[in-house]
């Protein structure tokens, strides 16, 4: 008998497979041939899709906002945090988010990519605002870097060949942008 598995297991399986295929890849029969599981062990920790869906939009946003704004904060240096931040989403942080875009007037996508949006931005702005930005002008500054994003996240994914191949320099050259005076 394999180990059993957990809600956590599922979600976390499910995804992998969102960032893989899009929403239409969070389906119960082959996460479970990718877990080696059956469906009664889905049906366990699960009533339906909608709910493993619910869980995983729920993981993204810890795993994908929540645990990543944690883990740079502990850097001091406000330029270093930024081009960490900067970094970790432009070197593969952007594949769920790439997954989700088509699907993003589904009711349970929807209000989820709002709110990590919305988290994202209110989080750069304030890191611009700590850099001696006003407010009005440290929101702009988050705007533009969160659009510079998913700009580079689509043109790496649409076009990789067009894309910087040198991200330490292209990460310092935004960052040099966002924050000039």
């Amino acid at each position: 008998m394999g180990k059993r598995l957990s809600a956590d297991d599922w979600a976390a399986a499910a995804l992998a497979a969102l960032a893989e295929g899009g929403l239409a890849a969070v389906a119960v029969e082959p996460l479970a041939a990718r877990l080696g599981a059956t469906k009664g062990s889905f049906y366990w920790h699960f009533a339906n899709r909608d709910a493993l869906l619910a869980v995983t939009l729920e993981r993204w946003e810890r795993v994908g906002t929540e645990d990543v704004i944690a883990a740079i904060e502990g850097e001091p240096d406000l330029l270093a945090r930024l081009r960490l931040l900067l970094t970790h989403a432009l070197d593969g942080g952007s594949r769920v988010e790439l997954a989700l875009q088509p699907s993003a007037t589904h009711p349970l996508v929807a209000p989820v990519l709002a709110r990590v949006t919305l988290r994202r931005l209110d989080y750069l702005t304030d890191l611009f605002a700590d850099l001696g930005f006003d407010r009005h002008t440290a929101r702009e500054r988050s705007v533009l870097a969160y659009t510079a994003y998913l700009g580079h996240a689509q043109l790496t994914h649409a076009t990789p060949d067009a894309a910087p191949n040198a991200l330490p320099r292209y990460v310092r050259s935004v960052v040099a942008i966002l924050t000039a005076p």
